[in-house]
């Protein structure tokens, strides 16, 4: 199968980079993209030119639809699927782990394991049209993944709603008031005019104060390489289940 999506990374003299994600379906994410997500997003945090890290995607209503719908359904056994579910935990565990404060520039919806790309950020933009929504548990698995570093942003209790509230957005201010999202603008242009300003502010930081500032925030995190693992393991497994099959069937049926 061709996937035409595509991650590029640009540097300014300043030292701030722009690591960018696209996918023509709504920039939803095949474990290709993801594991060279991954890799671009450890690379820039050990190049010493390397201020601090934007991450963005292309297009303009939709900042990531999460999984690969395409990849999802051709799972044959937990193998496959723990190797598909660990495509996000290898994304949220390099933004943890990169050494870099990291700014997350959200212009459209997140969905499933984009609303944990955009968690996995330390300092989050958003535009008035980036809604979230956690749809796993409508297809028989469960934000499993990604349930961790929403949670850590948002805390239990809005975690609990998106999860169990799968099928209705919430609205980019519900996503503010509970700490996904620092600040929201109205329009794409006054939120990279923003971000680019607090890029260039942080690039001016020391370099070793970041740093030390970052392993703060994520404190407590370090047993997430097996944690996020575990959880994607139970996900690999729910999408073998009957309720899971069946739904992907149907939805396919309405696609053809």
């Amino acid at each position: 199968m061709t996937h035409t999506g595509k991650i590029d990374i640009t540097l300014d003299e300043a030292g701030s980079a722009v690591i960018s994600f696209f996918h023509p379906s709504h920039n939803s994410l095949p474990g290709a993209l993801l594991k060279e997500l991954a890799q671009t997003i450890l690379q820039a945090g050990k190049e010493e030119r390397v201020k601090v890290i934007v991450l963005r995607s292309e297009g303009e209503r939709t900042f990531c639809a999460g999984a690969s719908f395409d990849e999802l359904i051709s799972i044959q056994n937990k193998e496959q699927g723990l190797e598909f579910f660990s495509g996000f935990a290898k994304v949220i565990n390099a933004c943890r782990t990169c050494g870099k404060i990291i700014i997350g520039r959200v212009q459209g919806k997140a969905i499933g394991g984009g609303v944990g790309v955009a968690a996995a950020t330390d300092y989050c933009f958003a535009t008035q049209h980036a809604a979230v929504k956690l749809s796993e548990i409508a297809l028989g698995i469960g934000p499993f993944v990604v349930g961790p570093a929403v949670e850590r942003k948002v805390g239990v209790s809005a975690f609990s709603q998106l999860a169990l509230d799968a099928t209705e957005f919430r609205s980019a201010a519900w996503a503010q008031e509970k700490g996904l999202y620092a600040q929201v603008f109205d329009t794409t242009e006054e939120m990279d005019e923003a971000v680019q300003a607090f890029a260039q502010k942080l690039a001016l930081y020391s370099p070793e104060a970041l740093s030390a500032l970052k392993e703060v925030f994520w404190q407590g995190t370090q047993h997430w390489d097996s944690l996020l693992v575990e959880r994607a393991g139970i996900s690999g497994t729910l999408v073998l289940s009957d309720f899971t099959r069946n739904f992907i069937q149907n939805f396919k049926t309405k696609q053809a």
